[in-house]
């Protein structure tokens, strides 16, 4: 009996999608990169601790869109195609993100 292997799911994103999700992306790089700097120009401790939060903030806008993003294509095509096993995908997912 043939199983169908869903270990490697890919999604296509649309431009504009992608375009958001990189340029979020981008700015959360950059700002990794001046929290480096800011260690090694020996920063003080509660000015590097305001950035680390402001780049955490960031991370935490692009899981939101990329969240939202799922749900409203991914999960809804899934569930009208009758694959209910994706609600608990997703649950399981959240659980995970709120670890």
């Amino acid at each position: 009996m043939e199983q169908n292997c869903q270990c490697h799911k890919t999604k296509e994103r649309g431009a504009e999608e992608y375009k958001k999700l990189m340029n979020r992306l981008n700015r959360i790089e950059g700002q990794i990169r001046g929290l480096k700097r800011m260690l090694e120009n020996d920063a003080y401790c509660p000015d590097i601790l305001i950035q680390a939060a402001a780049a955490n903030a960031a991370l935490n806008a692009f899981n939101r869109e990329l969240l939202s993003n799922h749900i409203h294509t991914c999960v809804v095509k899934d569930i009208k195609e009758g694959r209910e096993g994706t609600v608990d995908e997703l649950v399981d997912t959240i659980q995970k993100m709120m670890r």
